[in-house]
């Protein structure tokens, strides 16, 4: 299967054998911005500019609960591995973990000053990164909601970020048209990578976290590896 949102405000599961439409997603009043399947694929997590995020049953195509507290619109929903927790984040400068099974909001979580435009949980689901406009990145801890670690050093709004398999470096793509690699524990950025002409829109590191493949929109992909960043376009 296949999951899709639209600006139309539905989403869409597709049979990808067939290319039929299974099930549409209605209950949202503005364009659905994110759509994540869980791990055991039988629920999928939406996020809107409606400033709502909806769980639904991939089976039926129901709706099975709303998440209502952001005072702006989402930009991204994720849930986490064991399917316990998810985390979004909004317009309104700030991120939410939320119990998916309740529905309930768990802590709200601040610190930025613009715009969150990302958030994303490490493998493990302990710990939930977040990106901004404010050209920083967050890392919280799960357990206690504190802020653990701050990277400040993009010269303008990060746009994605990512945590790399072990869950000790995240990597962050900005308009600066670079992408960065941060250690966690020391909050210290460990490399710049450099050779984008646009914006960087999209990151992430492969299964075995020795290489990281990045997005511009300067209509070109780099692959990176080692600390020497040697790349290769495609």
């Amino acid at each position: 299967l296949v999951a899709t949102g639209s600006m139309d405000t539905m989403g869409k599961i597709w049979d990808v054998e067939t290319g039929m439409e299974m099930a549409s997603l209605q209950g949202h009043s503005a364009e659905i911005i994110s759509i994540q399947f869980n791990s055991l694929g039988d629920k999928i997590v939406t996020g809107s500019f409606d400033n709502t995020v909806n769980i639904w049953d991939v089976e039926t195509g129901h709706k099975i609960s709303s998440l209502i507290g952001h005072r702006g619109e989402i930009s991204n929903a994720v849930i986490s591995y064991d399917d316990v927790l998810i985390g979004t984040g909004s317009m309104d400068k700030s991120c939410k973990l939320w119990d998916s099974r309740a529905g309930s909001c768990i802590e709200t979580l601040f610190g930025h000053t613009d715009e969150v435009l990302d958030v994303c949980f490490d493998y493990r689901g302990r710990q939930l990164l977040s990106v901004s406009a404010d050209a920083t990145a967050r890392v919280y801890e799960v357990g206690s909601y504190k802020c653990v670690a701050t990277f400040s050093g993009h010269d303008r709004e990060i746009s994605k970020g990512t945590f790399n398999p072990s869950g000790r470096r995240v990597a962050t793509a900005s308009s600066d048209k670079t992408v960065r690699v941060w250690d966690i524990n020391s909050s210290k950025c460990l490399q710049i990578l450099e050779g984008h002409t646009d914006e960087v829109f999209s990151c992430q590191f492969n299964y075995a976290g020795d290489m990281l493949i990045s997005g511009s929109k300067d209509n070109t992909c780099r692959l990176w590896r080692d600390e020497h960043a040697q790349k290769q376009s495609l």
